[in-house]
């Protein structure tokens, strides 16, 4: 018994189609005859001609609409309960068929059918048609397979990496694919890999019908406009979205299942990514000693990933997070290329600053140390100008000193006519390297020291999208300042590209600006990662919806939107497409400045210690990007 049922279930789809069409057929021919010997009390099978075709018309009649109606497109293993109204419906119909042949025939034979032989032969068909199928289910497959094994999924695109896709998923056997999804209206309808083809507009129907919980986009030359399109489109039907990514060589579909991940919402910003520059990457990077603060950070870790690809002789880790120090260490020890060494300390202590320059003499500092939430910097402003304004002064004081070839600080959008002392001490990071840039030029030192300005990264510690997604896995609501608030986006890793190439195109002084793409609105960010999730937004329109955007109004010190640049019709371009370049000018002394202000901050002031922050950008002439 055993062998016969791996024997069935090892069979191609074709023939099992083929085995349960040929059962149909036998079962109502079976169940017609049934009818009529209960209605005659007669049970002798058909002797005559008449008889043998009168049995038969009833799976001549029902056959072509079982076909129609999808009966032999379902996997008996993965029969949900609800296909016994398919059943039904199909039963139903082709009953009501049998009627109407059986009616003209009348008119021409002058046989009467009795009138309750149509009702036996739709309840014992019904019950055949429909239980068989559940007993070939719990006979072949007694163990049943778990949500997880049983979840039924669509894919959109029905081309070369869908059937792909699908061939892959069912050798791995533990989703269900109900559907293809497809623009295409001439395969609407059609069997692609023996799946039935749908319009994107039928998730509803398919969530109704088969409890659709996922839609795998498996387009390999989708962009990222249509990406979002199709997201806005089939978002919030209560399905989750992930993806395929694309790839140019489809050898095999088992790959491809590896490769299905989560839908990112950086693909949905609409940016053309453009391939960066290996010579700029290895000619600031590759066979150098280099150092990065802030090294555990967001930006900073990313940094050290990119850097330690690049072949460096040795990379400098300095942080004064001790566990993200650990992390990061941890992380790249691994790469036998590279020398890795983690300094623990803090930006602000001169002495460690020191040490550690004369100890490794790096030729190459990303400064990337920084505090950089602002209403947290605005709750502390103290704290903030020390470790971002002093700290700032200290590594670039220590970088001009030890021969450092190359200072690179990030900065902030933020900095553009800051209204936040995260902002504004940015700001002052600029002017510091600024006139730091201009005393090497005067001592014709050959140093550079730069600055590159850009907006929020996606995912990086303490920003909008990991809050959002906190929010989301708690069942919401969703917190939004202002709906109407926009704010510039990149990934960390391109943020990290164009930062190291910004290095390499500098000539000292320079404030570079990469180009962020179009401003986003934060609500439509809030939306998207909520249709990502598989779930609705809930509002006024949409009272059922599984989340709700709540808005609490502007923190302190923010802005409804954000600038990269003070004059825009001055910036200048560069050999690289997303770097800008702001106009070069004479730098602004800050010593006496920075003096009073460190003075005010000793001093515990911070009412003093603002105005003086303030103070000076207000004196700025307002086209001055430097």
């Amino acid at each position: 018994m055993l062998r016969v049922v791996s024997t069935i279930i090892g069979l191609p789809r074709f023939w099992k189609r083929v085995i349960i069409l040929s059962f149909d057929a036998l079962a109502l021919a079976a169940t017609l005859w049934a009818s009529f010997a209960l209605r005659f009390g007669q049970w002798t099978p058909p002797s005559t001609l008449f008889d043998f075709l009168l049995i038969m018309s009833a799976p001549i009649v029902a056959i072509p609409i079982f076909v129609r109606l999808g009966l032999y497109r379902a996997v008996i293993r993965y029969l949900p309960e609800r296909a016994l109204w398919t059943t039904i419906q199909a039963t139903t119909l082709a009953t009501l068929c049998w009627v109407l042949v059986i009616f003209l025939s009348q008119i021409s034979l002058s046989y009467v059918v009795p009138r309750s032989v149509p009702i036996l032969y739709w309840a014992l068909a019904t019950i055949t048609i429909g239980g068989s199928r559940f007993i070939a289910k719990r006979l072949l497959w007694p163990k049943s397979t778990t949500r997880q094994q049983n979840k039924p999924i669509a894919i959109y695109g029905a081309g070369e990496a869908g059937a792909q896709l699908a061939n892959a998923l069912r050798r791995q056997g533990t989703y269900r694919i109900v559907a293809f999804l497809d623009d295409n209206r001439t395969l609407h309808g059609r069997d692609v890999a023996s799946i039935r083809v749908f319009p994107p507009s039928a998730v509803s129907m398919l969530t109704a019908q088969y409890g659709l919980e996922e839609v795998i986009l498996s387009i390999p030359t989708l962009t990222a406009t249509r990406r979002r399109e199709i997201v806005s489109a089939i978002g919030g039907q209560g399905v989750k979205i992930r993806t395929v990514p694309p790839v140019t060589d489809l050898v095999d579909g088992r790959y491809l299942v590896s490769q299905i991940r989560e839908v990112d919402i950086d693909e949905l910003l609409g940016r053309s990514s453009v391939p960066p520059a290996p010579g700029l990457l290895r000619s600031m990077i590759a066979g150098k000693t280099i150092m990065v603060t802030g090294a555990g950070g967001s930006i900073g870790s990313e940094l050290c990933r990119l850097i330690v690809k690049l072949e460096p002789r040795c990379l400098i880790l300095f942080e004064a997070n001790e566990f993200a120090l650990y992390n990061i260490e941890r992380e790249l020890r691994g790469d036998p290329t590279s020398t890795i060494v983690p300094v623990l300390g803090s930006i602000v202590d001169r002495q460690r600053v020191d040490i550690s320059m004369t100890a490794y003499s790096p030729d190459v500092v990303f400064h990337a140390a920084a505090h950089k939430h602002v209403p947290l910097i605005e709750a502390n402003a103290l704290e903030g100008i020390r470790n971002n304004v002093m700290g700032t002064r200290i590594v670039a004081d220590a970088a001009y000193a030890h021969g450092v070839s190359t200072f690179v600080l990030i900065s902030s959008d933020k900095a553009v006519r800051p209204t936040n002392v995260m902002g504004a001490t940015k700001r002052w990071a600029e002017l510091i390297v600024a006139e730091k840039a201009a005393e090497a030029e005067r001592a014709g030192s050959g140093q550079r020291f730069t600055a590159v300005r850009f907006g929020n990264v996606l995912g990086s510690n303490g920003s909008v999208v990991p809050l959002f997604k906190e929010q989301i896995s708690k069942g919401g609501p969703v917190t939004l300042t202002d709906p109407a608030m926009t704010r510039y986006f990149m990934s960390i890793h391109e943020a990290s590209e164009l930062i190291v190439q910004a290095g390499a195109l500098s000539h000292g002084g320079d404030i570079f600006l990469l180009d962020m793409g179009s401003p986003v609105l934060i609500r439509d960010l809030a939306e998207n990662m909520i249709q990502l999730a598989g779930l609705a937004v809930r509002s006024a329109e949409n009272p059922d919806g599984d989340i709700e955007i709540v808005v609490t109004g502007k923190r302190p010190g923010e802005k409804m939107f954000e600038e990269l640049f003070y004059d825009d019709g001055a910036v200048e371009t560069t050999d690289h497409p997303k770097i800008r370049r702001s106009p070069k000018e004479s730098s602004i002394p800050v010593a006496m400045a920075f003096a009073e202000l460190i003075a005010h901050v000793d001093a515990n002031d911070e009412t003093a210690a603002r105005k003086c922050l303030f103070g000076l950008i207000s004196q700025l002439p307002e086209k001055a990007d430097a």
